[in-house]
């Protein structure tokens, strides 16, 4: 933990004044991934599609950005939630554009069972990442934790037209027509 408290101190001293570069546009890269995630034929063809789409979303746009992503990653791993949003936080407020840093403060919050959080930061990381399956996903989670179900079915079914073999697909209800 010491270390990503240096960290945090290392990339929060005189550095602030950087501005973090956009993040590049990879629609492109997704849209391919997308298709061949609804061509695949099994779970176990379409989990390195997963891991493919995940290594764009998890692309920060510079180096300081990426050390706070990661050591964020990495304490959410080791159970320190509290920790992880302050990485998360840095981020966000570092690259305010970025999407991963608003899904991953909203992971720590939604582990933390901060669901209306974790709404907040689902949005808007889907607000900067409209397909973001693993946001999609998470916000039908969110919404299900709320006790918004039939909202949160609608979500889901969003994030399985961009990736038809996510996880969360077990918990896809049927709805009646007029719900949609």
């Amino acid at each position: 933990m010491l270390k990503h408290v240096t960290l945090l101190v290392c990339l929060a001293g005189p550095a602030v004044a950087q501005e973090c570069p956009p993040a590049p546009d990879r629609s492109g890269e997704l849209a391919f991934l997308f298709n061949r995630a609804n061509a695949a034929r099994s779970p176990i063809e379409a989990r390195p599609i997963a891991d493919a789409m995940w290594s764009i979303w998890a692309d920060a746009p510079d180096d300081r950005a990426q050390a706070l992503l990661d050591d964020g990653r990495e304490l959410i791993g080791e159970g320190e939630l509290d920790d992880a949003t302050e990485m998360f936080d840095a981020l966000v407020d570092y690259c305010p554009d970025y999407a991963e840093g608003y899904n991953q403060r909203a992971f720590a919050a939604y582990l933390q069972g901060e669901f209306a959080a974790a709404l907040v930061d689902l949005n808007a990381a889907l607000e900067r990442q409209p397909l973001h399956v693993a946001a999609l996903s998470g916000k039908a989670l969110t919404l299900i934790g709320l006790g918004r179900g039939v909202e949160g079915q609608r979500v889901l079914r969003q994030a399985l037209k961009l990736n038809p073999w996510l996880s969360e697909r077990a918990l896809l209800r049927e709805m009646p027509e007029d719900t949609f």
